[in-house]
């Protein structure tokens, strides 16, 4: 088969344009049944939280109805959570399933919130096959040949799918994205960067403050180079048409989250953790369109800009392509 560039990678059919999931409902659900994949993550009980126990002044036609636990089995700080988390989620109300074929049975959308990436590829393909639009929450996967392989697999099956960390939607980063400042000239971003060896070293933590960065700065990133020391390290980027982006990974304790964009109209912050309720949001709009709102192409790019960013530190801080990478995992 024909290796496709990284362009072409980037640009083939978007799972943005399928069919939208409520047109196959049949008519009679008043609720649509979410099932949640993974305890091992507090975002499995906030998400369920938002969706059972709806703010003031919101409701939801959704709620999350079962969950199968697993999860990671050798990541210890996940692993470890499971029961707990099994225990919180029942007092919503959510049932516990003994696979995920038993889950995929009983509900119409999936949250797939197991926090070890290495699984994904594989709980994914049992989502796409049943049909089910699914979030696959952050990392997409633990390495870059495998966020390609669920892109492709999601696209032969013809099943929705997106996958994004909650600070993309917190209202000040939008506003930027929105025009607030301009057109986008650069922007600095942070968070916590802890590593875990099993995941490419961004994708554990380092992703929220990527993914700040790349949502404000948009795509068109084509090279990195990266600075790393135990303490913290600095990632910059470069974007077509002389545009710089950088981030600061974190490992110290009591880190946050945050940054400042650059425009043609001035300066503005981005970046904060201002809650999950944003990304539910999207989320539940997504599953009454079946359109992503965030597309193939920037999600692949961040993934691929964090991946580069592990080749330069390997190399000692050299530049680092993109397309370099995207090809490499393309194998």
């Amino acid at each position: 088969m024909k290796r496709r560039t990284f362009n072409n990678l980037l640009s083939s059919s978007s799972l943005v344009t399928m069919t939208p999931f409520l047109h196959s409902l049949d008519s009679h659900f008043k609720v649509v049944k979410v099932g949640v994949i993974g305890l091992d993550t507090s975002h499995s009980i906030a998400f369920s939280k938002i969706i059972n126990n709806p703010p003031e002044g919101k409701s939801f036609d959704f709620k999350v109805t079962h969950a199968y636990p697993y999860g990671s089995r050798q990541i210890e700080s996940s692993f470890s959570r499971i029961e707990g988390y099994i225990a919180n989620i029942k007092e919503l109300g959510v049932e516990i399933t003994d696979s995920i074929q038993q889950l995929l049975d009983q509900v119409d959308v999936v949250l797939l919130e197991t926090n070890d990436g290495r699984l994904h590829l594989e709980q994914a393909l049992e989502v796409f096959s049943a049909g089910k639009p699914v979030f696959i929450d952050k990392p997409i996967s633990a390495h870059l040949p495998n966020a390609i392989r669920i892109f492709a697999a999601a696209e032969e099956h013809q099943v929705p799918m997106f996958s994004s960390s909650s600070l993309r939607f917190g209202p000040s980063t939008q506003e930027v994205v929105n025009g607030k400042i301009g057109r986008v000239l650069g922007a600095d971003t942070f968070s916590p960067a802890k590593l875990e060896k099993t995941h490419t070293d961004l994708y554990w933590y380092g992703i929220h403050g990527v993914e700040s960065l790349c949502t404000v700065m948009n795509t068109g990133c084509r090279q990195v180079r990266r600075v790393f020391t135990e303490a913290m390290e600095v990632v910059t980027g470069e974007w077509e048409g002389g545009r710089i982006g950088t981030f600061r990974g974190l490992r110290s304790k009591n880190v946050g989250y945050g940054g400042h964009a650059f425009g043609t109209e001035g300066i503005a912050p981005v970046g904060a953790y201002e809650g999950y309720e944003h990304l539910v949001y999207e989320i539940l709009t997504f599953f009454q369109t079946g359109v992503a709102p965030v597309s193939k192409e920037q999600t692949l790019e961040i993934f691929a800009f964090m991946t580069a960013a592990d080749e330069s530190r390997k190399r000692n801080g050299a530049v680092v392509t993109l397309a370099e990478v995207v090809e490499a995992a393309q194998g």
